[in-house]
């Protein structure tokens, strides 16, 4: 998803935004936004590629069967959710549908920006960007992050479940204490709103500044990245 304008001769900058469950992702991208950087959401697109009557959507219910499909037609994603969590095959198998048209819709969306400025900072909100290994898309990662303490507290909280759901949902996901060691930004979001704000213009004029170099280098491996974290 690397965008480039070859009309305009530049290159846009991909920063894939990430953290854990219940850590702020969209509180911080909406910051960023703000500043300046057009969102590309990897959830937003995950709910239109699987619309009824929508190439995924027939792929979708011609493997999982019409019990997947509330009254209207469309996709029962909790109904969904539970099969595939019981099931990694299953969620392999949704994965191998879904995927590569999300992938292909978030590049369009990408170009699409960069055509109209080469030298934008593009957000790619992949909430499990890890889990997927979806890192070779993005330029750099921006991790938000809180411990995981915090994050089963808000869990418990935004979604009104117990202590038990909430810690069953974390265990789906890599621990975002080893997030931490892979990406190239951290934000810290577990203390005031206008702390986080803080660390997100910090974190922007460091994109800017990465944006200005003469190209933009593809990500680097894991253990070649230098990373800028934020308290």
């Amino acid at each position: 998803m690397r965008a480039r304008s070859k009309e305009a001769g530049g290159t846009a900058l991909i920063v894939g935004v990430t953290g854990g469950i219940a850590s702020g992702k969209s509180t911080v991208s909406k910051m960023l936004e703000a500043l300046g950087a057009p969102i590309i959401d990897y959830d937003v697109i995950a709910r239109e590629i699987v619309e009824p009557g929508e190439p995924a959507w027939k792929d979708i219910v011609a493997f999982f069967g019409k019990q997947v499909l509330k009254e209207d037609g469309r996709i029962d994603r909790k109904k969904l959710s539970d099969i595939v969590f019981r099931d990694p095959e299953r969620r392999k198998q949704l994965e191998s549908l879904t995927h590569p048209r999300i992938i292909e819709e978030a590049d369009r969306q990408a170009v699409e920006v960069a055509g109209k400025d080469p030298n934008a900072i593009i957000q790619a909100v992949i909430p499990l960007l890890y889990e997927v290994n979806l890192q070779h898309l993005v330029h750099k990662v921006l991790l938000v992050y809180i411990p995981r303490e915090m994050q089963i507290e808000r869990l418990m909280k935004r979604d009104a479940i117990t202590r038990e759901a909430a810690e069953s949902i974390l265990k789906a996901q890599l621990p975002i204490d080893e997030k931490l060691g892979y990406a190239d930004y951290v934000i810290h979001n577990e203390g005031a709103l206008e702390e986080t704000r803080r660390q997100v213009q910090q974190v922007w004029e460091e994109m800017q500044k990465c944006l200005k170099c003469a190209k933009v280098p593809r990500m680097p491996k894991v253990e070649e990245k230098k990373k800028t974290e934020y308290k």
